[in-house]
Order: structure tokens, then C-alpha cells, then sequence
């Protein structure tokens, strides 16, 4: 996949079939649209060209910062995008200059003139442009004028469940794991630095990595105890993890914190990759160390069983 950092870079795509969108995820109700598209793609000897954000525009705006969290980081979001076939990505600098672009002046300026699509595709609920004014019967008009067709994607359903960004953000922040993955299509992963501790899992037979996330707007699961897998220098091992404050240790501040199985190595000031499996319980106050020790074995017993 060729990446692109501005819309000025890119030259000689052919025949392109485009999409538009943040793509915070890159979820399984997206995969359906890019599945649309390189099917279009194929039939006239085309190439999939995804067009995204940076930085995200609410931040731009103004809207939610304080709140909005992101299941994905740029750097994921990239390599997602490449794992689900796309040919080219063309990423934005959204500013308040940009956002005042009207919808069709955005599709005209960043899509028709440098690109020359053949065909759009879109989700259901797809909007762009100022204020979101941008729609399906505005592309319907503007294709009709210029000369590329438009595609509307249905809405992906699993499980009764509408696929969208917006309840996978909301099944992660609850701490439901499993839905999340099964609409996700992957495990929800946390990437970090492994740094130092207190070193109290150490002293009662669970020693465990503490990662420090870099991105303050990375979407951080409920608190709790969870079966993950971790990713290593290239390899995977079982481990549990727990997000929250260690209310048994009187730890005042968040933590993600991992015990990785049958794992004996000092990695302090390396990366790790966290896959989350499922949640196994709450962040739980014990009266002791004893009753947590006695409580992390029946948790690794039953993460193991899940693995």
C-alpha cells in the first residue's frame, strides 16, 4: 500500500475507486466496504484508494476533546489498512482552513480533479464535507456531471448489532471484549513501553510489565482483569492484565499492568503488544496480599483455559 501525506503527492492511479472517512477501527463494517470496492476495482482493472484524517476533526473543532478516545492509532489504522488490500492511502491535514471547505468543493477539489474516480463508495451512513452536508444524492449528482458511478454499502449487522465505531468505542469503554472483537474482526490491542513498577507481583509469584501507552487518545478498555495474549519481539505468549488502580496496594493512578506466562526475561524500555480475549472479572479490593495471590491463580487458571 503507497501512502500519501498530502493530495498533492499523488499521480498515476488508475482507474481509481475511492472511499472517504476517519475509519477509527478499521472494522469489520469497514472491511465490507473495501470488499465493495476492490470488487469494483477488479471489474475495470482498477485501484482502491482510501482517503482518511489527521488529526482527527473533533479535535480540530473542538468537539468532545475532553472525551474522545480511539480505538486505533494512526500507526494501527496504517497497518490495518494494509492488511485489508488497499492500494493507496492519501492522508489529509484536517485544519479549520480545510474544514471550511463546503461538501462539494471537498469531493471536487481532493477527489474529481486530482483523481479522476471511477466509482465512490460509501457506507450507509456516510457524511462529509462542512457541517456534514455532504450525502449520497450529492455524490449521485456530482458523478452524474463528471462521469463516476456511486455505490452505497448496506449497513453490516452481527449479532443484531449495527457495526459502527461509536458502539465498538462503547462495548470496550463497558469492558465487553468478546462483542468488541466479534466487530472488530480482531482482538482490541493495547501498544506500549514496558517501564517500571512497584515490583509487589514480583514478591507474590505474579510478576507483571507495566506499559506506559504513548498516545494519550489511545481508547483504554474498561478497568478489570482480562486473559490477553502478548506480543513480544515477534512472538506470542499468554498472559492476564489488569487495567485500573490496584485498590488492594492503594495505587493511586491507572495502570496496565501484564503477566505474561512462562516468561522470565527483562524487557524494561521495550515494546509490547497486549491482544485482549476476554474479561475475566472487576478490579477487586482484597483484605490482603494472601487473598489477591489466592485470587490471581484462580484468574491464570481460567485464562488459561480461555488461550
Amino acid at each position: 500500500m503507497k501512502v500519501y501525506n498530502s493530495i498533492e503527492e499523488v499521480s498515476g492511479i488508475t482507474n481509481a475507486v475511492v472511499t472517504t472517512g476517519t475509519f477509527d477501527g478499521v472494522h469489520r463494517g469497514h472491511r465490507a466496504v473495501f470488499d465493495v470496492m476492490k470488487a469494483e476495482a477488479a471489474k475495470i482493472g482498477g485501484e482502491t484508494v482510501v482517503i482518511t484524517f489527521f488529526p482527527h476533526p473533533r479535535f480540530v473543532l473542538g468537539l468532545d476533546v475532553d472525551t474522545l478516545k480511539f480505538i486505533t492509532t494512526m500507526e494501527r489504522k496504517i497497518s490495518l489498512l494494509e492488511k485489508a488490500g488497499i492500494d493507496h492511502l492519501i492522508i489529509i491535514e484536517f485544519t479549520k482552513e480545510f474544514s471550511r471547505n463546503s461538501s462539494e468543493a471537498f469531493i471536487r477539489n481532493y477527489i474529481i480533479e486530482p483523481l479522476h474516480p471511477k466509482k465512490i463508495i460509501i457506507g450507509h451512513d456516510h457524511h462529509f464535507g462542512r457541517n456534514r452536508h455532504g450525502s449520497f444524492e450529492l455524490l449521485l449528482k456530482l458523478g452524474a456531471e463528471t462521469g463516476f458511478d456511486v455505490v452505497q454499502v448496506t449497513p453490516l449487522q452481527i449479532d443484531g448489532i449495527t457495526v459502527s465505531s461509536t458502539r465498538i468505542r462503547q462495548l470496550l469503554q463497558e469492558g465487553n471484549i468478546e462483542m468488541a472483537n466479534k466487530l472488530l474482526g480482531y482482538e482490541y490491542s493495547i501498544k506500549g513501553m514496558v517501564v517500571h513498577g512497584n515490583s509487589i507481583g514480583r514478591t507474590i509469584g505474579y510478576p507483571t510489565a507495566n506499559i506506559e501507552v504513548g498516545n494519550e487518545y489511545k481508547l483504554i478498555a474498561a478497568n478489570g482483569v482480562y486473559a490477553c495474549r502478548v506480543e513480544y519481539a515477534g512472538k506470542l505468549y499468554g498472559g492476564m492484565a489488569n487495567i485500573g488502580y490496584r485498590p488492594t496496594i492503594n495505587q493511586g493512578e491507572l495502570t496496565i499492568e501484564v503477566n505474561i506466562f512462562d516468561f522470565d526475561k527483562d524487557i524494561y524500555d521495550e515494546t509490547i503488544t497486549i491482544f485482549f480475549v476476554d474479561r475475566l472479572r472487576s478490579e477487586v479490593k482484597f483484605d490482603s496480599l494472601e487473598a489477591l495471590k489466592n485470587q490471581l491463580a484462580q484468574d491464570k487458571e481460567k485464562a488459561s483455559s480461555l488461550l
